[in-house]
């Protein structure tokens, strides 16, 4: 199958440069779904340019979920109903709002400075030396750039405009999925399963071009509760034990060697997101990360050996541990229907890319989807970076990924229910 490249890369690239322009930073700390007010904003916008492209099967929840449906060619209603998610949110670690996204159209493979002194180096990053002559993609080094996952929506509804203006392309009927608070790693709160109709999705939410994943972590999040025993400091002596003293020793019992920093590849790790208190009282707000399901809740119950050691060290002090699950791998769950990941790989290799299988360090929307019932592995965006100033994008991968929707459309469309 052949593609009109130029249109392709069009259809991308204007899309994701004005989604940089809504400012979708989602916050953690928020129990709502929606976390933030900017997400409502690009949702709404998605909705309106679905409806544009004469979609109008498109609707928008109460919680900020975008759900649209793409119906059949005419002949192709008992194909397998397929579909493609992408998320709204960027990741708070680093501002996303006011992103000022500069296009390089000829890389010349030299070192870029951004603001700040932030750079992009390809001497210490040999994905962005392997761009030299391409287009990429990069933030001005005051914000993220938000590939991660306004690349991946770009991508999906770049494909979806693309094949209405090919109708000799035969597909099935496929359902497009937009969700907030992907980052806070909550895993779908307030999600409309019951309004879906796919048998198998795909996310669009990975990293350089050939990388299909198709586990993840499992994922627990803790949070410890510090009860002290304050105390004129005058006459502390054998009496006073202090609750952000004892934050910061259960701190340092987390075993530095299994840490993010120092882990990869099917390595878990403990990782503290946030601490804060005073002599009364304070709190520790800790994700644990395991490919092993039994090695996250060893995790678990290490956190609350070491809850009883600080205890230990600081009599008449308490330790409370409340600790539940986020998402889970998905291997297992995806490998009991092979045919999601044959028709993606075949997806993959008719297009003349290579593939590669890699763990997710870190998770999807696909991993709780999975869960549910719809096995979803996650496809490449081309990004980089992610989360961080330094954040960039390839513009050739972003429209091989575009290709790689459309060729699984196609294929998917092959099959009978």
């Amino acid at each position: 199958m052949s593609f009109d490249d130029e249109r392709i890369t069009d259809l991308v690239v204007k899309r994701f440069l004005a989604y940089t322009q809504y400012g979708t930073t989602s916050d953690r700390h928020v129990e709502t779904t929606p976390s933030t007010a900017g997400q409502w904003d690009l949702a709404q916008a998605l909705v309106n340019e679905l409806y544009a492209l004469g979609i109008s099967d498109a609707a928008l929840t109460k919680h900020c979920y975008v759900i649209a449906r793409l119906p059949a060619t005419p002949g192709r209603e008992d194909c397998p109903v397929i579909g493609f998610m992408a998320h709204l949110d960027t990741a708070d670690d680093v501002s996303g709002h006011e992103v000022k996204p500069i296009v390089v159209e000829v890389y010349d493979g030299k070192k870029i400075d951004l603001a700040d002194g932030n750079a992009l180096d390809p001497g210490t990053d040999p994905d962005l030396a392997a761009q030299k002559g391409k287009t990429i993609i990069h933030t001005d080094g005051t914000t993220l750039l938000g590939a991660d996952d306004k690349a991946g929506i770009a991508e999906i509804l770049g494909a979806v405009e693309y094949l209405l203006a090919h109708p000799e392309i035969e597909h099935g009927p496929v359902e497009l999925i937009f969700t907030p608070d992907e980052e806070t790693g909550k895993g779908l709160p307030e999600f409309p399963r019951d309004n879906i109709t796919a048998t198998v999705c795909y996310t669009l939410d990975g990293g350089p071009i050939g990388e299909l994943e198709l586990e993840c972590f499992n994922a627990y999040k803790a949070d410890l509760y510090f009860k002290g025993k304050p105390m004129h400091l005058g006459y502390a002596r054998g009496l006073m034990a202090n609750a952000a003293l004892m934050a910061a020793s259960f701190a340092m019992m987390l075993p530095r060697s299994e840490s993010p920093e120092a882990t990869d590849g099917y390595y878990g790790y403990y990782c503290p997101m946030t601490i804060e208190g005073n002599p009364e009282k304070a709190f520790l707000e800790c994700y644990i990360r395991d490919f092993d399901r039994s090695g996250a809740e060893q995790r678990v119950e290490a956190l609350k050996q070491f809850a009883k050691a600080v205890e230990a060290q600081f009599p008449g002090g308490q330790v409370t541990v409340v600790s539940k699950p986020q998402y889970y791998n998905m291997k297992e769950k995806i490998n009991a229907h092979p045919k999601v990941m044959d028709i993606l790989k075949q997806a993959v290799s008719n297009l003349g890319i290579p593939y590669r299988l890699k763990p997710i360090r870190g998770g999807t929307d696909g991993s709780r989807l999975t869960q549910l019932g719809i096995p979803t592995p996650n496809i490449f965006t081309g990004g980089r970076n992610w989360h961080s100033r330094l954040e960039w994008a390839s513009v050739p991968e972003m429209a091989a990924a575009c290709k790689v929707v459309i060729e699984l459309i196609r294929l998917w469309g092959l099959e009978r229910r």
